[in-house]
């Protein structure tokens, strides 16, 4: 059977892009290359109208995407090394008065699986936004969902703002499901009714240590960049992404919070483990020693060999018994006595 091929685009038109907004006065338009061009006429370096500009976000599966960036849109080097990076740590930097950032996202499909992380390369100047990334990211085709219902945007800074907002709601919302998980773990816990593993509990771990260790650096650099901030951003969009970085610098808290909650949990639950292996393991030796008497009467009397004992005494049996049992009973007694100490 012929499987069929899949397109060159993988979402994108034939220049590799995936959707494109103007943003004006009025509500977003969609455009297409041709037509964003068309937007972004040569402006003095002093400019500072800021409320006409265009987003354009490509999908780099698409071979065709660098090419029609390099051949039409001015952008500096970094950014297509950037566009080459792997998933790594989380850059915010400038590069001729333009932002030149690496973020990282959660995969349009992923839920728990903390493997399921991309990187976004954007590019952001007065007039131009220009995002780049392999593969769907959710916070994203938020921001497009949010624009496309016509969510007026009133610059091309406020749109970062808004894309960080919906990074932490993404990890809010990773956080809440886990929340959920881990209070359901943490009751039967509690209440004797273990029906959680340690692997499950590491792996929750592991997916919000991996999403900290590549979104925590975000807020941070940020941050930093807003302390020199360039000149074109306006003390409106200063304010948005100061609040949008402190809401993602909480999400991040909370989510560093449940992973500290899951270590006392994976904590508790191999001291219950423990217990559980330390109760088996008395009452497993506590048989042994009780039968450990009659093993030895059994296998002393049980030799075919003369001059056993008591052989030819009428209550030899019974007298036999009543010592292992007095024995036998000692022996539990000290046990119980030792296990109670």
């Amino acid at each position: 059977m012929m499987l069929k091929q899949p397109e060159a685009g993988y979402g994108s038109d034939q220049t590799g892009l995936v959707w494109g907004f103007v943003f004006s006065d009025q509500a977003p338009r969609p455009v297409d290359c041709d037509a964003a061009l068309q937007y972004l006429p040569p402006l003095p370096a002093d400019s500072k109208d800021t409320s006409r500009f265009v987003w354009l976000h490509f999908s780099l599966s698409n071979a065709a995407s660098e090419r029609w960036m390099r051949q039409h849109l001015q952008l500096p080097d970094s950014f297509y090394e950037l566009l080459r990076e792997s998933v790594g740590s989380t850059r915010l930097e400038m590069e001729d008065d333009a932002l030149v950032a690496v973020m990282h996202d959660v995969l349009f499909d992923a839920v728990f699986d903390s493997t399921r992380v991309s990187t976004l390369t954007l590019f952001l100047k007065p007039h131009l936004v220009v995002t780049a990334r392999l593969r769907p990211l959710r916070s994203v085709d938020r921001l497009r969902t949010e624009v496309r219902a016509g969510q007026k945007v009133r610059s091309s800074a406020e749109l970062l703002a808004r894309l960080l907002l919906d990074q932490a709601g993404v990890l809010v919302d990773v956080v809440h499901r886990v929340t959920a998980r881990v209070d359901a773990i943490e009751d039967s816990l509690l209440g004797g009714r273990t029906t959680a593993t340690r692997a499950e509990l590491g792996t929750l771990r592991r997916t919000l240590v991996r999403l900290q260790r590549l979104l925590a650096p975000e807020p941070p650099a940020l941050f930093r960049l807003l302390n020199r901030s360039p000149g074109w951003l306006s003390p409106e969009d200063v304010e948005d992404l100061r609040q949008a970085a402190e809401e993602f610098s909480a999400a991040v808290a909370d989510s560093a919070s449940l992973s500290e909650r899951l270590k006392l949990l994976q904590e508790e639950l191999a001291a219950t483990v423990g217990e559980h292996i330390n109760r088996s393991l008395f009452i497993l030796t506590l048989v042994t020693v009780l039968a450990l008497p009659i093993n030895m009467i059994a296998g002393l009397l049980g030799m075919n060999v003369g001059g056993i004992p008591l052989a030819q005494h009428s209550q030899g049996f019974l007298i036999v018994v009543s010592c292992l049992s007095i024995v036998t009973g000692m022996l539990a007694y000290f046990l119980l006595i030792k296990r109670r100490d």
